[in-house]
């Protein structure tokens, strides 16, 4: 309970004994606790250097609780105060580097981060500066367990903020429990997440102000380009809605067009007829070759096609791909 004020717990259990039992000496307080007499005077000791135990002609005693307790939490918020005052100093400090540094950067429209840990410095950077919205399109199947310790505390900061955030992965995540852990806790928190079958790429919106996009989509730990012109913003905003209409929120079974397909299904139709190998389509659908070939066999028996040759021409013939 004392703890704020310097106190150790025998410190105020032997406090307390004395204020109860003003003439009591050491082995009297002792045998009050059940302590040893060393743990008795190691408390005596420290009391007396809190004026909390004076000595006087009768031995020592307990000054009362008014006046020393009082006096001790007078001091500590003294401290508070002070220490508060150090922070917003603190503050204004910041403020200032801040400012200077934006002022000075402010003409660069575009800055290259150059490789993962860059990035992932200025993502916390924008996360804790952005006001209303974050928005995130996260390529691949499972996410990287150190990217996803890198973002927990960014969306987490965010989100306690009031900040809406909105994130977009591929259909493929669900077949790694790391990932579909990490989306429910973002959802649990209030983030607000959906699946696609592909993404164009890797892509981070903070406030429509700002945006981070790859220097190579294919390999996203090179780094990553800064961009605040308007123009492009606009663009890779109205790109991030169109894919966000399209994709399904976190929770919901696979949906089924007219056709019986899944979004998922249909995006490997279409990879497939414009000459993508199972290895290549399956990396754009962000799954294994042998998931690409298991849904293949799965489409060709529905549509009695003895051979991948007579699925395309069926499938193209039924209009399910264009």
């Amino acid at each position: 309970m004392l703890a704020n004020l310097g106190l150790s717990r025998w410190d105020e259990h032997v406090y307390r004994a004395m204020l109860r039992h003003p003439c009591a000496e050491v082995e009297e307080i002792a045998a009050f606790l059940e302590a040893g007499e060393e743990t008795v005077r190691q408390a005596l000791d420290r009391l007396v250097d809190l004026a909390l135990v004076r000595a006087s002609d009768d031995g020592l005693r307990a000054v009362r609780p008014q006046a020393g307790l009082m006096l001790l939490l007078a001091r500590a918020e003294a401290e508070v105060a002070a220490r508060q005052h150090e922070i917003e100093a603190t503050r204004t400090a910041i403020g200032s580097i801040v400012a200077e540094f934006s002022a000075h950067s402010s003409a660069d429209v575009v800055t290259r981060l150059e490789g993962i840990e860059a990035v992932r410095d200025r993502l916390a950077e924008l996360a804790c500066e952005a006001e209303w919205e974050c928005l995130w399109f996260s390529t691949g199947g499972a996410q990287a367990s150190d990217a996803i310790e890198a973002a927990k505390p960014l969306n987490q900061t965010a989100l306690k903020r009031g900040v809406l955030v909105r994130s977009v992965y591929q259909e493929s995540f669900r077949n790694d429990p790391a990932t579909v852990a990490y989306v429910r806790w973002m959802a649990q928190l209030g983030g607000h997440c959906r699946t696609v079958p592909t993404l164009p790429m890797r892509l981070v919106i903070f406030d429509r102000r700002a945006a981070l996009v790859p220097i190579d989509p294919a390999d996203s730990r090179a780094g990553a380009l800064e961009i605040y012109i308007p123009g492009v913003l606009a663009g890779l905003v109205e790109l991030f809605e169109q894919v966000w209409e399209s994709g399904r929120p976190i929770g919901e079974a696979p949906a089924r067009d007219g056709d019986g397909l899944t979004t998922q299904e249909r995006h490997l139709l279409k990879l497939l007829a414009a000459g993508h190998t199972d290895e290549s389509a399956a990396r754009r659908l962000a799954v294994s070759t042998r998931s690409v070939q298991r849904m293949m066999t799965v489409l060709t028996e529905r549509l009695r096609a003895v051979s991948r040759f007579q699925a395309g021409v069926e499938a193209t013939r039924r209009g399910w791909v264009t």
